[in-house]
C-alpha cells in the first residue's frame, strides 16, 4: 500500500460556532473598554511619553521684575510635582472669589473685600482677573472652613485657617490644572489677608514654603503678617523660568485617576 496523504480536517459546525462566539465576546469586551475610556472623569491625570517638560515665556510683569535688594529666594523649598512646576501659561489667570449672598451680611462683605485686596497685590507680578462665575475660573476661592486635620494617630483633630488644593485635567488635548482655596469664614482683618495672600502664592506657582517669617509664604501665620516680599517674587520668577508639562499639548497619553494635593496653613494661637 502506498503512503496515505492526510488532508486537513474540514471545520465542523462546532468549531465555527466556537469561533463566532469568541468573535462576539471580543466585540463586547472592546465596546466595554470603549465605554470605560470615554467615561473617565475630567480630572483624570495624564501621563505621557510624548510630552517633555518645556518652559513658557515669562509674562511681562514678571520678566521686568528686578530685586534691587538682592534678597535671594527659597526656590529650593518649592516642590516639583509629577507634571513639573505649577505655572500658568495663559493670562490673565482667572480668579473667582466667593461673593456674599446678601448685601446686609457685613462680615461676608468684609471677607470678600479683604480677599480682593490680596488678589490685587499679586496682580502686580502676574496678570490676574476676577471673574463672576466659578466655572470660568482657574483659581476658585471659597468662604468655607477647611476640613479638620487629624494628628498622625488620628485622635486630635485641629482646625485650619486655610487650604489650597489642585487637580489636573486636559482641555483640547492640553494638560492643565485648576486650584481651589478654602478660607475660614471666621478669619478677619490682617490674618484673613495673610491667609489669602499665602494660599494665592501657592496657587500662582509657589508650591512650597519659606523658612523666614518675613515672607508671605512662611509656613505658619505670625503675629504681624508680612506683605509679599522680594524673596517671594524672586522665588515666583524662578518657578516660571522652569520647564513644565502644564500648558503643552498632549498627544499620546494614559489615564489614571487623579489625586488631590493639599497645602495646610498652620494656625498660631
Amino acid at each position: 500500500m502506498g503512503n496515505k496523504i492526510q488532508y486537513p480536517k474540514p471545520k465542523t459546525r462546532k468549531h465555527l460556532n466556537i469561533r463566532r462566539l469568541l468573535a462576539v465576546l471580543a466585540l463586547f469586551i472592546g465596546a466595554g473598554l470603549l465605554v470605560i475610556f470615554t467615561n473617565l472623569p475630567s480630572h483624570a491625570v495624564i501621563e505621557s511619553s510624548s510630552i517633555s517638560p518645556s518652559p513658557h515665556p515669562l509674562p511681562p510683569t514678571l520678566a521686568q521684575w528686578q530685586d534691587n535688594t538682592n534678597s535671594g529666594d527659597y526656590f529650593s523649598q518649592v516642590e516639583k510635582t509629577q507634571v513639573g512646576y505649577l505655572v500658568w501659561s495663559q493670562f490673565p489667570v482667572k480668579i473667582y472669589v466667593d461673593r456674599p449672598q446678601t448685601a446686609s451680611n457685613q462680615q461676608a462683605q468684609a471677607w470678600f473685600s479683604s480677599v480682593l485686596e490680596t488678589v490685587q497685590e499679586w496682580s502686580a507680578y502676574l496678570p490676574l482677573v476676577v471673574v463672576e462665575q466659578p466655572d470660568m475660573a482657574d483659581i476658585t476661592i471659597l468662604r468655607k472652613a477647611p476640613p479638620l486635620q487629624f494628628s498622625r494617630d488620628g485622635n486630635f483633630p485641629r482646625a485650619r485657617s486655610a487650604q489650597a488644593t489642585y487637580e489636573l485635567y486636559t482641555s483640547n488635548n492640553v494638560l492643565s490644572h485648576r486650584f481651589t482655596i478654602l478660607l475660614s469664614p471666621t478669619q478677619t482683618g490682617v490674618f484673613l489677608k495673610a491667609a489669602s495672600r499665602h494660599e494665592l502664592g501657592h496657587a500662582l506657582g509657589i508650591w512650597g514654603h519659606s523658612d523666614l517669617p518675613t515672607d508671605a509664604l512662611y509656613f505658619s501665620q505670625v503675629r504681624n503678617p508680612p506683605p509679599i516680599s522680594p524673596r517671594d517674587v524672586n522665588t515666583l520668577k524662578r518657578v516660571y523660568e522652569q520647564p513644565t508639562t502644564l500648558g503643552w499639548s498632549v498627544n499620546k497619553f494614559l489615564y489614571k485617576f487623579s489625586k488631590y494635593w493639599t497645602d495646610k496653613l498652620k494656625i498660631v494661637h
